[in-house]
């Protein structure tokens, strides 16, 4: 396109933005129609009408979703993983998201949204789990569903407890909350009372936030605005705390030259309470985010990850009171939210991982019962497919706490090589372990025709996501389709639209 038409197109595309101000509800598409007049350069082009739009999104849709189920059946090998959680849209209407993940023949993890459906009912647990069951049957996986991940909410525990699924409960869930409870009734209560008012003066001020940009950059340093913490939202404390600290200087040269405020800034004391908020909460922010992806494994490195906080939450002899209290606060709700956790699927995980297979994240009495699982399901798939097993029932009682050096290197003990495993079992522990910037499902891949039956409980046991954030990621992509001005969008075009949306944004 030539300079002229590009600014032609420019300047339409302004007016497309004045025009929404005002009140021709059809502006907007005249606009438009002049920016793709003025783009092909073919004054005659008209834009097709809503219907004609409507129609081919339903067709890309039923394409798009024609091609996902093939990969289901084709490439999945009896194991799919789903994670699920309600929505609530801007109309108010409630909807419930449910997303797929599996390993594919060539050991790609794949993971894809296979459904936002809206739901009438209230969020009984027996409702849920037939909502469940009802995506299951429409995609032809009920019979190859391995785990369903989800909250830790009342009603879905009683609704996995319904289903014939194992249950992941989300990790991120369970630590942030973990950090809310703790936060509540330790001693950095006062100080980040203080750092919410601070915050809140200069967000509810434009004048201070100009001030305090004109403070930060006469101090050399970025400009930025401050953050306000909001208790939904994951690490918020953390990245309030952190702006602030960065920011200490250009926030008191800027209240200094204000005098029509109340604010009373925080100590020296409580500066340095904030400083050791600081760095007990970074490694969580960590842990939160490496759980979180979809796009690596991340099931077998629950166990390392938690090894890693009690290593961080250990109490030391410099702890000043208020951080011991935090610390046994912490370790105690944290131990007491993972006690009904699937431990078993973790463990078993971990060892498939050949990053993590050495257990050292394990007291060593544990990790003999890991490997003694694993040698019972190869030996009982003898007569059939090792994807059909189900996971042992092992007490699951919690880790012993030891020291942890780094979220690898969790024990200085060596790991164990005692049992007789047979066959496969025993060829793969003699393996070295392979470092952690590796992938471990290339390493699988390389491997899989020496380990045929360990192999097929890797592609199953390494699917499942460690939480629910991929649920969290559809309804944030559904948040910007349901706006408030398409809130009356009916249910299935909200199917069609944000489904679509993750399965071409994921085929890029």
């Amino acid at each position: 396109m030539s300079k002229s038409a590009t600014r032609q197109a420019d300047e339409h595309s302004c007016q497309m933005d004045s025009d929404e101000l005002q009140a021709d509800k059809h502006s907007g598409r005249r606009g438009l129609t002049e920016v793709l007049q003025t783009a092909s350069n073919d004054p005659s082009y008209k834009p097709p009408c809503r219907t004609t739009v409507t129609n081919k999104i339903s067709k890309m849709y039923d394409g798009e979703k024609k091609n996902k189920l093939e990969i289901l059946v084709e490439d999945s090998p009896n194991c799919v993983a789903i994670t699920g959680d309600h929505w609530t849209s801007a109309g108010n209407h409630s909807y419930l998201g449910v997303t797929g993940h599996f390993i594919d023949g060539e050991w790609n993890l794949n993971s894809f949204a296979l459904t936002v459906m809206k739901t009438e009912t209230r969020h009984f647990a027996d409702k849920c789990a037939e909502q469940f069951l009802k995506v299951a049957n429409d995609w032809g996986i009920e019979n190859k569903i391995s785990t369903i991940g989800t909250d830790s909410a009342a009603n879905m525990l009683a609704a996995m407890r319904a289903l014939p699924y194992e249950h992941i409960a989300c990790n991120a869930h369970i630590l942030q909350r973990t950090i809310t409870v703790c936060l509540d009734g330790s001693g950095f209560v006062g100080v980040l009372a203080k750092c919410r008012k601070i915050v809140g003066h200069f967000k509810q001020s434009p004048a201070s936030t100009t001030e305090l940009n004109q403070q930060q950059v006469a101090l050399g340093q970025k400009s930025e605005q401050l953050i306000q913490d909001v208790p939904t939202r994951w690490n918020s404390t953390l990245a309030m705390v952190s702006r602030l600290l960065r920011n200490r200087e250009a926030v008191q040269a800027t209240l200094d030259q204000q005098n029509n405020h109340r604010l009373v800034m925080p100590s020296e004391a409580e500066w340095g309470k904030l400083q050791r908020l600081e760095v007990l909460l970074e490694p969580c922010r960590y842990v939160t985010e490496l759980l979180g992806g979809e796009a690596y494994i991340s099931c077998s490195v629950v166990l390392p990850a938690f090894r890693h906080l009690d290593r961080v939450m250990d109490i030391t002899d410099e702890d000043p009171a208020y951080v011991v209290k935090f610390k046994n606060a912490f370790q105690r709700d944290l131990a007491a939210r993972r006690a009904d956790a699937n431990e078993t699927w973790f463990k078993l995980a971990t060892a498939l991982d050949p990053r993590f297979k050495d257990l050292k994240c394990l007291p060593r009495e544990k990790r003999d019962q890991v490997w003694t699982s694993l040698e019972n399901m190869l030996q009982a798939a003898e007569p059939r497919r090792a994807a059909t097993l189900q996971p042992s029932t092992e007490d699951d009682e919690p880790a012993q706490k030891k020291r942890r050096s780094t979220l690898l290197l969790g024990s200085d003990s060596d790991s164990e090589e005692d049992g007789m495993e047979s066959g496969e079992l025993q060829r793969y522990r003699a393996e070295p372990s392979i470092s952690i910037d590796d992938c471990p499902l290339q390493w699988w891949y390389a491997h899989s025709g020496a380990y045929e039956k360990l192999s097929a409980l890797a592609r199953k046991y390494l699917a499942s996501p460690a939480t629910s954030v991929p649920c969290e990621r559809l309804f944030s992509l559904a948040g910007h389709i349901v706006q408030k001005k398409r809130a009356a969008l009916l249910p299935e075009n909200v199917t069609k639209l944000v489904c679509l949306s993750d399965w071409l944004k994921k085929k890029k």
